[in-house]
């Protein structure tokens, strides 16, 4: 199997290590099922295989995760043209210190990213 290149979000979250993301490539409805309880039991939500189909925050398709519409920090980015936020001026933004106290591994990311700026 060909190793894929790591696709990391705006926000430093690696959208290639994310089930959704995994299931996803593989066409793999079952996996995406799985993923939707998991995560409408972490997340207090109502979520269907569908809402978990995700070709990655950085893809063209139109295959997002349901929160990717309404992702303040992608929005950001997006019109401020950064690679990912780890690219722009005022990092980090009160946006991406919210998401921190819950993803770290986002904030780690981004900061390997700016050392090597």
């Amino acid at each position: 199997m060909e190793k894929m290149e790591k696709m990391i979000a705006y926000c430093g979250l690696v959208c290639t290590e994310c089930p959704a993301y995994i299931a996803t490539q593989a066409d793999d409805r079952e996996q995406l099922v799985k993923v939707a309880a998991q995560w409408s039991v972490e997340y207090d939500a109502t979520l269907t295989a569908d809402d978990c189909v995700c070709d990655g925050c950085l893809a063209t398709t139109d295959r997002h995760i349901g929160h990717w519409d309404e992702c303040k920090i992608r929005v950001c980015a997006s019109d401020k043209k950064v690679r990912n936020c780890a690219h722009c001026t005022d990092y980090p933004c009160s946006e991406l210190k919210g998401l921190f106290s819950f993803a770290p591994h986002a904030q780690a990311a981004l900061d390997q990213i700016r050392q090597n700026l």
